[in-house]
């Protein structure tokens, strides 16, 4: 419960841990927020790593001069590409013996294969804007040996896509006075959005289950 209540508390406040992130460790930023990035696409067992709303809260703090806007989006663009390449190499590697590790949940593994049922190859793309689903999809491609030329087409067109829209939403958007004084707000926001389509798939899951009985 402490954890999780830690762990709202970095979402919901990103702004401010990020104000202090560079006002004690400078140009070293862009570095945490690189790793940050890596980490969430590239270990998947840290799915619950802030993605979107990080990336737009650096977006927000690159306006105000604390970042070279371009700079980061490039750097986060690699991050990103990366993080996706490794989880994709660490799920090829492992296989069907993914399935037998236990601080894995089957629950996402499973709802990530049925995300690339629905979508085939289009899912490495479209899990970029779904948080969870966004850690998963590129281990769930490497476990089923998804070619890897044709996974790293979509892996780096929705690399480059994520980073430069949710980056300059906040660059562009992020000190508007209402977004600035309610970026709490803004943060739910942003992850129920990201979550929508989790949330529509499911539901026609169930509609679909119903109406096969």
């Amino acid at each position: 419960m402490e954890f999780l209540k830690s762990a709202l508390d970095l979402f919901l406040h990103l702004d401010e841990y990020l104000q202090t992130i560079i006002t004690d460790y400078g140009t070293w930023t862009y570095a945490i927020l690189f790793v940050v990035i890596f980490v969430e696409t590239g270990l998947v067992i840290m799915p619950f790593l802030p993605g979107d709303s990080l990336l737009f809260a650096a977006g927000t703090f690159a306006a105000l001069g604390s970042f070279n806007v371009w700079g980061l989006i490039g750097l986060l663009m690699v991050a990103a590409i990366l993080g996706d390449a490794v989880n994709y190499s660490i799920g090829h590697y492992l296989g069907d013996r993914a399935y037998n590790i236990k601080w894995i949940k089957k629950e996402y593994l499973d709802k990530t294969h049925a995300f690339f049922e629905k979508h085939g190859g289009k899912a490495i793309f479209l899990a970029r804007f779904v948080p969870i689903v966004r850690t998963f999809a590129p281990f769930v491609a490497g476990i089923g040996r998804m070619s890897y030329g044709y996974f790293a087409t979509y892996n780096i067109v929705g690399g480059i896509s994520w980073v430069t829209i949710f980056t300059l939403l906040g660059y562009f958007f992020g000190n508007i006075p209402f977004v600035k004084n309610n970026f709490e707000l803004v943060i739910i926001v942003i992850i129920l959005v990201s979550v929508l389509p989790m949330v529509f798939e499911w539901w026609k899951h169930r509609q679909e289950a119903k109406a096969g009985k």
